[in-house]
């Protein structure tokens, strides 16, 4: 889609360009004081000079129009980028937990548990917990 809307711009720009100095060509040749045009094809040129206004109206027109397609299909985009960097983030925040309890305990240092079975089973205990509990809260926000 984004290729079709590219390549309309790129066409209404090329039309435009042909279509606005034709505006001034066609007015110039009606200058009453020029004497370029006799009265009886006056009325031809002022047609063509309203046809020509139209297209240059129309040509702003859709040039507006396909610049609103654009910002509404950035917008979309913009707006998918956001759902997925929610998910991205909430992952992120639930790996970081499992990772901040075993580096801490991983440390040399003593800590409460330390050489007992019960430190492990609490730093598993701990991790499931806080995982679990950030899952559901970023399932119930509609993170995940």
């Amino acid at each position: 889609m984004q290729r079709r809307v590219f390549a309309l711009r790129k066409s209404l720009v090329q039309l435009r360009r042909v279509v606005l100095p034709m505006r001034e060509v066609v007015n110039t040749l009606m200058r009453p004081g020029l004497h370029l045009i006799n009265d009886p094809l006056a009325p031809y040129y002022q047609d063509v000079y309203d046809h020509v206004l139209r297209a240059t109206e129309w040509t702003e027109s859709l040039r507006d129009l396909v610049a609103s397609v654009m910002e509404t299909n950035l917008s979309v985009q913009a707006n998918r980028m956001n759902l997925i960097m929610k998910k991205v983030t909430s992952w992120a925040a639930i790996i970081a937990v499992p990772t901040a309890i075993t580096g801490y305990y991983g440390q040399n240092l003593p800590y409460p548990g330390f050489g007992r079975e019960s430190g492990f089973v609490t730093s598993a205990a701990v991790i499931v917990l806080l995982s679990a509990l950030l899952y559901l809260t970023f399932k119930r926000k509609d993170w995940l």
